[in-house]
């Protein structure tokens, strides 16, 4: 864990956010008492979100094929 004070922070903010990166956790503080910690987030899901997860519920084969004529006009 590192601490830094608010004007540390902001002189060598690019140096903590490389130590977040690694794991490291940075507590911020103001006149020496904490205040904000900065932490990792975690990773972002990758990839298209899948149908389908739960019992009972799915989409059809056709579901993404195009819509039909008079429906795209009902839109219209």
């Amino acid at each position: 864990m590192i601490k830094a004070n608010v004007l540390e922070a902001k002189t060598y903010l690019s140096r903590y956010l490389d130590a977040v990166e690694e794991g490291e956790v940075v507590v911020l503080c103001r006149h020496n008492k904490p205040i904000a910690e900065i932490r990792r987030l975690p990773a972002a899901a990758s990839g298209a979100p899948e149908f389908g997860l739960w019992d009972g519920f799915g989409v059809s084969a056709g579901f993404f094929d195009p819509l039909d004529p008079e429906v795209l006009a009902a839109f219209e």
